[in-house]
């Protein structure tokens, strides 16, 4: 009897936990969906940001995690291009169009590094310093999407066909896309501050 009853109380306190749990991570991605519901690419953004729900207590924070898996899409699609780029056999405009790209990749990472940086200095800087802060980031995240519609901009000719126009130009996007979307909750964070 008093081991039925433990194990009773045993899955009472996990229901329990589990309970509080659900409620705590609710209003958190509740904030993550209405936030992602004005970014070009809203579903990419709840999906990407639902994992990091329980971190996410306000609109800084959801920037610089949204920044964050941007900087960690582009570093990993730099990996791949430098890879690639280090085939050998591949056709003169094939290497070039790769090494293009690796230099738009390698801007885009080196903006949204100092971009990352540069948005934990907004968390406690006063009135006007929060202003040149976050123009500096809105300049610099744009100025890397811009890299990244470059890169993919150079694989749209016919001059390269097959695997490495798609593998590469799908990842590229999809960073696209992910910068895009951190690009948008900045300008949220910085119309709320």
């Amino acid at each position: 009897m008093a081991k039925s009853s433990f194990v009773f109380f045993f899955l009472l306190t996990l229901c329990i936990a589990g309970i509080a749990n659900f409620a705590s991570a609710a209003p958190a991605s509740n904030f993550i969906k209405s936030s992602c519901s004005t970014t070009k690419y809203p579903a990419l953004c709840v999906q990407s940001l639902s994992n990091y729900a329980n971190t996410i207590q306000n609109p800084q924070q959801l920037a610089q995690t949204a920044l964050s898996l941007s900087l960690d899409r582009a570093v990993s699609s730099k990996t791949f291009v430098t890879r690639l780029a280090k085939f050998k056999g591949l056709k003169a405009r094939e290497h070039e169009v790769l090494k293009d790209c690796l230099d738009e990749v390698s801007d885009s990472v080196d903006r949204l590094t100092k971009s990352i940086q540069e948005l934990k200095q907004c968390s406690s800087a006063k009135v006007q310093d929060f202003t040149w802060h976050i123009s500096n980031v809105e300049t610099w995240v744009s100025s890397a999407l811009t890299d990244e519609t470059t890169c993919v901009d150079g694989f749209a000719g016919k001059a390269l066909n097959g695997k490495i126009k798609g593998s590469i130009r799908s990842r590229m996007v999809n960073v696209g896309q992910v910068t895009s979307n951190a690009l948008s909750l900045i300008n949220q964070y910085a119309s709320k501050h």
